[in-house]
């Protein structure tokens, strides 16, 4: 079996709760290693109940983690262009 494809979320919250979250997380193939969103706190007690090993402390750390292969971008909209070319940029 190949090894799977190791995402992470930035916007760990509502929609990652009871949208998308759930079905990535039933998904084979791949696999939820890291969160992180603006309150810590709340990417702490996301990671907790789904557990994901890893929070972030920021969104940058999360996309230039090795680690990281893929990245999910789940904040609004109005951000995504930003996150989507750091995320471009690293390769991912």
């Amino acid at each position: 079996m190949n090894k799977p494809m190791r995402f992470a979320i930035i916007g760990c919250g509502a929609v990652t709760e009871v949208k998308s979250g759930p079905a990535y997380q039933q998904a084979e193939g791949i696999a939820l290693i890291g969160v992180t969103r603006r309150d810590l706190e709340k990417a702490h007690d996301y990671a907790k109940r789904h557990n994901v090993a890893k929070v972030f402390a920021s969104p940058s750390e999360l996309i230039n983690d090795n680690s990281v292969d893929a990245v999910y971008i789940a904040t609004p909209p109005d951000s995504h262009k930003a996150f989507a070319l750091e995320v471009a940029a690293a390769g991912k």
